[in-house]
């Protein structure tokens, strides 16, 4: 039983060491620097055949991700010559996003959008300039503030043919556009009519209603937008970093070899972790199966 587990030990250590070697490897891959040219040519009374590979870096740039390891090509394997390097004044270019804010009268985005310039001229403070075109996805429109009106309303009713001039007969209230208002005013007339044989009086009303009214609007906008874009720099130091390899000619032998070298490489990782997959779940099949058989004993 304790050998059982020993052993788990053991291949549970050795399938994190594979595992951080494979992140370490995918890590440094990440790194690796492009030529900015490849240039292939022959060289010498033999045509000896030769491949230059130029890399342009920054002064920020760390020259290590350069591959100076061998490689095949076209039947070839080419090993590293030379390594040389150039410092140089050339032109340094680098991506840029700048965000602006601004006012506006409208929260139209369609309106917005014409407020705003399609490009821009641009200038850093460390001195790389160039032109930056406006990203539409990138407009945003916020609401400054909010301010609150009140408005006054009035209404007239007409009441004709009442019996009296009485306040009771008069609504106290009424719906105007969807707004209650108030009886504030009555002014009363009246008639005589003849109803059959006999003369009554009559009255109208007219009554004014009062009430008040508030609405909100928006004081303002904000509007956010950025412009992004390429900026350069002249006159900055550069290091160039040419590369030479020469090529040999692979035999039949090295050919198969080296077939068999990169496939073997490419399925390595993913099997070496099936693996050892399989034997921590071998381990574990173990396990269980000593202790159920203790337990019977």
């Amino acid at each position: 039983m304790k050998k059982a587990i020993r052993l788990l030990c053991v291949f549970t250590a050795l399938l994190c060491l594979v595992t951080s070697a494979m992140a370490a490897d995918s890590g440094a891959r990440s790194t690796q620097l492009y030529p900015v040219s490849v240039e292939e040519y022959t060289e010498g009374d033999f045509d000896e055949l030769r491949i230059r590979k130029v890399y342009q870096l920054s002064l920020s740039d760390d020259p290590a991700g350069i591959p100076t390891e061998d490689f095949e090509r076209n039947g070839h394997v080419f090993h590293l010559l030379d390594l040389i390097r150039k410092d140089e004044v050339g032109v340094d270019t680098q991506p840029h996003t700048e965000t602006i804010t601004m006012d506006s009268p409208t929260g139209e985005l369609s309106e917005v959008l014409k407020l705003l310039d399609g490009q821009k001229d641009f200038t850093s403070e460390d001195g790389y300039s160039g032109v930056l075109l406006l990203d539409h996805t990138s407009v945003k429109v916020e609401v400054k503030g909010y301010s609150t009106k009140t408005s006054n309303l009035s209404a007239a009713r007409t009441y004709p043919n009442l019996s009296d001039a009485d306040l009771s007969l008069v609504p106290k209230t009424i719906s105007d556009g969807g707004r209650t208002l108030t009886l504030a005013n009555v002014n009363w007339s009246s008639s005589n009519q003849t109803e059959g044989e006999d003369i009554v009086q009559r009255y109208t009303a007219t009554a004014t209603y009062t009430g008040s009214a508030t609405s909100k609007s928006a004081t303002g906008y904000k509007v956010t937008a950025n412009y992004t874009g390429e900026l350069s720099k002249t006159g900055c130091k550069i290091v160039t970093y040419t590369a030479i390899f020469g090529g040999e000619e692979l035999t039949p032998a090295q050919k198969e070899t080296a077939k068999a070298a990169s496939d073997s490489g490419s399925n390595f990782s993913s099997a070496a972790l099936l693996c050892f997959m399989g034997g921590v779940g071998v381990l574990v099949a173990v396990l269980i199966w000593s202790n159920q058989k203790k337990r019977r004993y």
